[in-house]
């Protein structure tokens, strides 16, 4: 039997059911229509504590804070691809977010420190928002995005963005958007799964 893609949303802002989420849950609509299995992680609800810059995972490959990282860890790991979904804070993602990505820091140690194998690519996509008026716009939040994704192996398939908005009541100005978003969700999942059947296709090493 063909396995179902895992597609992990990511909802980064602070403020619960905002434009982003709005884009992420039309994302995620899309991945589940197209045959994906679909689990959202609200970060501001994650009980997580910003990164100590203590070094310690490049000893064990694992994070030293015990918070609700535990969680998430396994969560990351399990996912066949990953969709991101921010509004956009003083040019660059909300500090709600930015303390998840800091925290992906023993992904880049098992790799760039301790020499582990690298995990096999994903695909993703990131959705995002910004109110305007900021002359930096959305580059700085979508590189700080991509750098997260170059250190978890995904693959950055596409984005969506939308300006001039604040209130959650705003992006229905914007129906175009969430087409987008719905079929950028499509496009990732089927991506997923085409990596998850070939992966199952590949014949195992083991030993004759």
């Amino acid at each position: 039997m063909r396995k179902s893609p895992l597609v992990l949303g990511i909802a980064g802002s602070p403020r619960r059911h905002g434009n982003s989420e709005q884009l992420l849950d039309a994302a995620m609509q899309g991945a589940a229509d197209a045959g994906a299995r679909v689990h959202k992680l609200v970060v501001t609800e994650a009980d997580i504590h910003p990164c100590r810059g203590c070094n310690a995972c490049s000893l064990t490959g694992e994070c030293v804070i015990r918070d609700g990282m535990r969680d998430i860890y396994p969560l990351i790991d399990s996912a066949d691809a990953i969709i991101v979904g921010s509004p956009v804070f003083f040019a660059t993602v909300p500090a709600v977010l930015k303390i998840l990505y800091d925290r992906m820091q023993p992904y880049w140690a098992r790799t760039h420190v301790l020499k582990l194998p690298v995990p096999a690519r994903r695909p993703g996509g990131y959705v995002v928002v910004r109110g305007g008026g900021d002359p930096y716009g959305f580059v700085a939040a979508q590189y700080t995005t991509k750098s997260i994704f170059a250190v978890l192996g995904i693959d950055y398939l596409g984005e969506v963005k939308v300006e001039s908005v604040d209130s959650p009541s705003d992006l229905g100005r914007h129906p175009e958007a969430l087409d987008e978003a719905r079929a950028l969700g499509v496009t990732v999942a089927e991506e997923a799964a085409r990596r998850v059947q070939t992966d199952s296709d590949r014949p195992s090493d083991e030993a004759s």
